[in-house]
């Protein structure tokens, strides 16, 4: 099979670089600076082991391949908030011997969040829900880091809305040769909700810095706690904390790698300004249910507003202070209350 990464940024740069240099056929999809960087000098992946150029075909959109490939595997790993405007792209371009990428090619949806895959399906017949356990970040135009080890990340696979096939398990496969795990597992949302709870820091981060202190968090404790409570009252099951640790045990540990940035896929968006967000398909996904089935949810829509404020005006990345955050988030509960 060959694999053509939609969006080879952090996350898909760093499975379309593993993949390569396990020996798969990859093909890389990016825009503007970051496109030009990997044509001219080949993506450039950073990770524990040693620091590898993999000159592999970039695109910009399917016209660049011409007829996609009967073998073809679609990744997308664009942010959710991207998904329609490139499944709008791809769900039409032609396959050799007749019909289209959305008529018979599998779509892999390496996302955060749940939305992505439902948006997927309304164009898509074969789709795969992919959970990402995986700690990359986009360096520069060409340069993507995953500090990851022994194993780069651990990515459950699905099909969606559930189930297993053979195609998934051949995925799988090539994955494990590429230093991920890759589970296939019928129940995938169970994993998904679980990251999705973990993600609704990923606002905390971005608008106010990282998470360490006490005080931040106690906020992301507080955060999660009203994302488990609309789960709950919307009676959808997810991995509990401890067996997501069962799961990963000492398999993905974080090691330094030199001056590659650290933080989470919110905080590098507004890192990078480009003006959006994920918070919607996070944050916004909890305030959703929450208005579905009468659980109350102030402390995500704070946050989901205030995320989306810093990227609509570019502001920098971390620059709240906690105190300034945690008085928002006392009054947001207090006015939920009265």
């Amino acid at each position: 099979m060959r694999y053509v990464i939609i969006g080879a940024g952090a996350v898909g740069g760093a499975v379309g670089g593993r993949l390569a240099g396990a020996g798969h056929e990859v093909v890389l999809v990016a825009r503007g600076a970051h496109h030009a960087a990997l044509r001219d000098g080949g993506l450039r992946l950073r990770v524990p082991d040693g620091e590898f150029t993999y000159r592999l075909p970039v695109v910009d959109g399917p016209a660049g391949l011409g007829a996609l490939r009967a073998d073809d595997v679609l990744v997308l790993a664009v942010k959710t908030q991207d998904t329609e405007g490139a499944l709008s792209v791809w769900g039409p371009a032609p396959v050799e011997g007749g019909g289209t990428a959305a008529e018979r090619l599998p779509l892999l949806c390496a996302q955060n969040g749940v939305e992505g895959q439902r948006v997927a399906l309304r164009r898509f017949r074969h789709v795969y829900g992919v959970c990402v356990w995986l700690p990359a970040t986009f360096v520069e135009p060409g340069t993507v880091s995953a500090a990851g080890s022994p194993l780069t990340g651990i990515l459950h696979l699905g099909v969606y809305p559930h189930g297993t096939d053979e195609t998934a398990r051949r995925i799988a496969a090539d994955l494990e040769k590429a230093r991920f795990e890759a589970p296939v597992v019928p129940d995938l949302a169970r994993w998904q909700y679980a990251k999705l709870l973990s993600n609704l820091a990923n606002a905390v981060e971005a608008v106010s810095g990282s998470v360490e202190s006490e005080e931040a968090l106690a906020l992301v404790d507080r955060v999660r706690a009203e994302g488990m409570a609309v789960l709950d009252a919307a009676g959808i099951a997810y991995a509990s904390v401890g067996e997501q640790r069962a799961l990963r045990g000492d398999k993905v540990t974080l090691l330094p790698l030199g001056d590659a940035p650290r933080g989470g896929s919110s905080w590098q968006s507004l890192t990078r300004g480009t003006g959006t967000i994920e918070a919607d398909h996070l944050n916004g996904e909890i305030a959703l249910l929450g208005r579905l089935h009468g659980v109350p949810t102030p402390l995500n829509e704070l946050l989901q507003r205030l995320a989306n404020t810093f990227a609509r005006e570019r502001r920098e990345a971390g620059s709240m202070p906690l105190a300034e955050l945690l008085r928002r988030a006392d009054e947001a509960v207090a006015a939920a209350a009265a």
